[in-house]
């Protein structure tokens, strides 16, 4: 079978597979609709909360990253695994022990104040359309290739995928299709990975291949380390070493906290240890969720290493016309342009950006647009004051990665079937946590309290819908390639709910009124910096006109400082919650009964 026959075959088997699961577990009550009616077993749990977290981003974009940024793309490792290192250790136990369904819920009962509450709903709405822009885009990217289509009709496709088995199941259909989600989505990651660790290098284990040395076609060992021909490679093109860094030590720093405690703050990750029977089920379920997280973390940078080396070794210094099938085919989704600038025919990758923004192309689309003397699609937004002559978005590595490396048909229509998983699988979780956030935490604790159990749910269902809408909107219309996106949500989450929660659990003093500052002080700041810096002057987001050198993806950190020092400057100045209140903090913080099958 070919590419295109096999990709329908497995994305098609698996969206029945995800739909089918939806059908069984249905949600028949809020409880069920938010929290899967709070028993699933912690292994489920733990593979459900891994393909939660492990986005489009992790998946489709890391690699991509790191395969282009090297060394610092570091970053992006240290800040999403050392994070949920921090979420499960630090915070989800305890607030599985407080017993509340949601974030802006838990907020809302230990400041007792339904400002608060309110004010949470808002950062959870903020957060999650970020982050869910991101999944949606990764869906479009995953079904302009494979299927074939534009990748705003790819977002769409993903749109009534999400739609129909989020809205009908909940978080309870949602959870166990997650489960099948993270099987799909690791096979499909490890897998193309294994395979080309063992031609590369001769290593079944792609972590010990990143550091092996490479083999010739005959598997004979060459002495020369992947690093050092990669370093070797890049740096002939003009480059910097792919071993060495560019950012400056702060900003590594602020980025990689911002992910830390954004990681510990995400809405979506924080619900799922209420999915668990008990506060020890949360744990293991913590425990058994960072185990299938590390499969695709420690996997990644080999995996960016190697597309890097195959894809300057099968396109630089080539003839157009020349070029392997898998080139011509991302070249028609529009996410991969050539132009030829000296009037030769053969490709030239070098240093520097070949395109302003990304490939434009004259007359019409990708596919069909004017073509040049050697077939290629002709450009009308290459500057000329650099020699490079290729613009591949860093997004699609990981799909063509298979391509690229001449690996088989099926491997290639895994890889989709994977993508699809990883972009769906948070995509589901974060709708859920928006239309929990509107209609349990705004509708039926602020507004409309009285309402009943069947009206909330079809308010749940209701508000699920209109996310699905916006979201795919963000999707077609993305403000940055996927892991950007999503490191601006970790942002967001960094500068508002992190210290909220961490005070909320550790303070007996923390009030209301320091709690609510905090929150609006760290999102408006946090907020207003990155689209300042990203949409209203894009010239200006240099390293010399960031605020003490942060970038936009590290400014969450600063956001964060700021809501610490408000929270606690406007806490000392009024006064200290009821005595009630901090009864529930001593209590929450205490392991007595951290077993037991109810729990405070």
């Amino acid at each position: 079978m070919d590419v295109q026959l096999l990709t329908y075959l497995f994305v098609g088997a698996s969206f029945a597979l995800y739909i089918g699961i939806a059908v069984w577990s249905r949600a028949g009550s809020t409880k069920e609709f938010y929290v899967a009616g709070g028993g699933v077993h912690p292994i489920a749990n733990g593979a459900a909360t891994a393909a939660d977290w492990m986005s489009a981003a992790s998946f489709i974009s890391m690699a991509g990253i790191i395969a282009y940024s090297g060394y610092d793309a570091s970053v992006y490792l240290m800040g999403w695994t050392g994070g949920y290192v921090l979420l499960a250790m630090l915070l989800a136990p305890y607030l599985r022990k407080f017993g509340k369904f949601t974030v802006p819920d838990f907020v809302g009962d230990r400041y007792y104040s339904s400002v608060a509450r309110t004010v949470a709903v808002v950062c959870v709405i903020f957060i999650s359309f970020t982050y869910v822009a991101g999944q949606m885009r990764g869906t479009g990217i995953v079904f302009a290739r494979f299927l074939e289509v534009d990748v705003n009709v790819g977002v769409m496709i993903g749109m009534a995928i999400v739609f129909f088995y989020a809205v009908l199941g909940g978080m309870k259909g949602v959870t166990y299709t997650q489960v099948a989600q993270y099987c799909v989505l690791i096979f499909a990651f490890l897998v193309p990975a294994v395979f080309l660790s063992i031609m590369m290098t001769g290593h079944v284990l792609p972590q010990t291949g990143f550091g092996g040395t490479l083999v010739d076609a005959q598997g004979n060992d060459t002495g020369v380390y992947l690093l050092h021909k990669l370093d070797q490679v890049v740096t002939d093109l003009g480059f910097r070493e792919y071993t060495e860094g560019s950012k400056s030590t702060i900003d590594v720093f602020f980025i990689t906290a911002a992910l830390m405690c954004g990681t510990a703050g995400l809405p979506h990750v924080i619900v799922r240890f209420f999915t668990v029977p008990t506060v020890r089920d949360a744990r293991i379920s913590a425990g058994w969720a960072l185990f299938f997280i590390a499969l695709l973390y420690t996997t990644a940078p080999a995996v960016g290493a190697f597309a890097r080396v195959n894809l300057i070794e099968t396109v630089n210094e080539t003839a157009y016309e020349e070029l392997p099938g898998w080139f011509y085919n991302w070249e028609n989704t529009g996410l991969i342009g050539w132009v030829d600038k000296n009037g030769d025919g053969i490709i030239q990758m070098r240093g520097g950006d070949p395109f302003v923004g990304k490939p434009s192309y004259e007359g019409a689309s990708a596919s069909q647009g004017a073509r040049g003397e050697y077939g290629e699609r002709l450009l009308s937004n290459a500057p000329t004051d650099n020699e490079s002559e290729v613009y591949i978005d860093r997004d699609i590595i990981v799909l063509a990665n298979p391509e690229i490396g001449n690996l088989p048909a099926w491997v290639i229509a895994l890889v989709a079937a994977g993508g699809v998983a990883a972009a769906l699988s948070t995509a589901a979780g974060l709708l859920l946590v928006i239309s929990s956030a509107i209609s349990h935490d705004l509708l039926k604790k602020t507004l409309k309290p009285n309402i009943t159990e069947k009206q909330e749910l079809l308010a749940a269902r209701l508000a699920a819908a209109v996310a699905v809408v916006i979201a795919g909107y963000f999707g077609i219309n993305p403000p940055g390639f996927v892991a950007q996106v999503v490191a601006f949500a970790f942002g967001l989450a960094a500068s508002s709910f992190f210290p909220v929660i961490l005070l909320g659990i550790f303070s007996k003093r923390m009030n209301k009124e320091g709690a609510i500052a905090g929150m609006l002080v760290g999102l408006v700041f946090t907020f207003s910096y990155i689209v300042f810096f990203k949409f209203i002057s894009p010239e200006l987001n240099t390293a010399e006109h960031w605020l003490l050198g942060v970038s936009p993806e590290g400014i969450g950190t600063v956001g964060m400082i700021l809501n610490f020092i408000v929270a606690v400057l406007v806490c000392k100045a009024t006064p200290p919650p009821p005595e009630y209140i901090q009864h529930i903090v001593e209590d929450i913080r205490i392991p007595r009964g951290a077993g037991a099958s109810v729990d405070h």
